[in-house]
């Protein structure tokens, strides 16, 4: 899905640094890829004639093609605005905008629909680029005049209309805000229209993006379009540690991932037994402490011996349930505990295709330095015996010459 100039050389990501403008717009947040682009229409029919305009952090709308101008994915255009125009960029088109329109109910009549001007010229996008370079300064001083009269609010980001003509202010607050005087004011330091736009938490770390505990960008940046609630029971069905500190996201609430897997979950809690049913044996009353979605096993402990647990499959508890049911009554839980003892001795197999876990332990020595000492011993043995040799050919010709 990336783009060619955000390809890798030498092992280093080049980046194509185009700040969001990509021609491709496949490194963009919400991108859509066109499974219908190579796709031809069938004789007779005409194109779809709307088009997917995205602005700035992944804000979109769709517009109507009124001038038939040949518009393709990465274009900058001059869109239909309350008051002027907009400058943005083409994400889709074709049969695919019809196909997210009706997703998102976005209605087709004409008093609704918003029109493409032009495509956008040159002094479009210089007076558009100037006002995105005001937009980071201006965002430092509101949230200076904000705190100076004392508003409980926090401005997450500013927007500037493509012509120049209005800052969009984007805000969270708690409760509600008062902030008349604080347009005022910014109306007077800004020189330009001001709207206010009070956005919730989760739509803030959507627009301002970020990286998620998972190592990953946040979904709402990236992909995530509607933002279902989330409670803390999808986190107790799932076991999960009540931590609001691990639970909550970049946005600081629960994180939107906790309901992926809750479906699933879900669907494996109906095959166990209701926590709260105690089973009564002859020995006592045992009351649920935990469960195991995975493995179906359940953890059961006397009332008044709650250190001990006793392990049973679900199986095992349904059917002492049901005996507790005809007013019967099983010896204890020990004979069923009994035949899910497991043997916890791990076996370590040679996985890696190494001898052994243990084989740093005992280091073995270096082979050349064993050969280079048993060539010094060899060396110091040659060098004893020759003097010896010396010795005994000097005698031999003395012997010789006394003869």
């Amino acid at each position: 899905m990336a783009c060619t100039s955000c390809s890798t050389k030498d092992g280093s990501p080049k980046g194509c640094k185009n700040n969001g403008t990509c021609g491709t717009d496949s490194c963009n947040k919400l991108t859509v890829f066109d499974w219908l682009s190579n796709m031809s229409v069938p004789n007779g029919e005409k194109p779809f004639d709307f088009v997917e305009v995205r602005f700035k952090n992944g804000r979109k709308n769709y517009y109507k093609n009124t001038e038939n101008l040949s518009l393709s994915i990465g274009d900058i255009v001059a869109t239909q605005a309350q008051s002027g125009h907009d400058i943005g960029m083409v994400t889709l088109s074709g049969e695919l905008v019809r196909v997210q329109m009706k997703r998102k109910k976005i209605s087709q009549k004409p008093e609704d629909i918003l029109k493409i001007y032009r495509k956008a010229s040159q002094k479009d996008i210089d007076i558009w680029s100037k006002a995105r370079d005001r937009e980071e300064p201006m965002k430092v001083r509101a949230r200076q005049f904000a705190i100076d009269l004392k508003l409980q609010m926090k401005i997450s980001d500013i927007e500037f209309q493509g012509d120049a003509s209005k800052a969009t202010f984007y805000y969270t607050a708690e409760e509600r805000v008062d902030f008349r005087e604080l347009i005022k004011v910014f109306a007077k330091e800004f020189r330009t229209r001001i709207e206010m736009k009070q956005v919730g938490f989760r739509q803030e770390a959507a627009r301002l993006g970020g990286i998620g505990s998972c190592g990953r960008e946040l979904c709402c940046s990236t992909w995530l379009t509607d933002f279902r609630s989330v409670s803390t029971s999808a986190a107790r069905y799932q076991q999960l540690s009540l931590n609001p500190q691990k639970l909550a996201g970049q946005c600081g609430k629960l994180k939107c991932c906790l309901n992926y897997e809750l479906d699933s979950y879900l669907d494996a809690l109906k095959a166990f037994p209701k926590t709260d049913v105690k089973l009564y044996t002859e020995k006592g009353t045992a009351v649920c402490q935990k469960t195991d979605i995975f493995r179906g096993h359940m953890w059961y402990a006397y009332e008044g011996e709650w250190m001990n647990w006793h392990k049973i499959t679900t199986e095992q508890a349904r059917e002492i349930i049901e005996l507790n049911k005809k007013k019967e009554k099983v010896a204890s839980l020990e004979e069923y505990a009994s035949d899910l003892i497991e043997d916890t001795k791990v076996e370590f197999e040679n996985v890696v295709g190494q001898d052994s876990l243990t084989r740093f332990d005992n280091p073995k020595g270096n082979k050349k330095r064993k050969n280079n000492k048993s060539r010094n011993n060899r060396n110091r043995n040659k060098n004893r015996r020759k003097p010896q040799n010396k010795t005994n050919n000097a005698k031999n010709t003395a012997k010789k010459t006394t003869k």
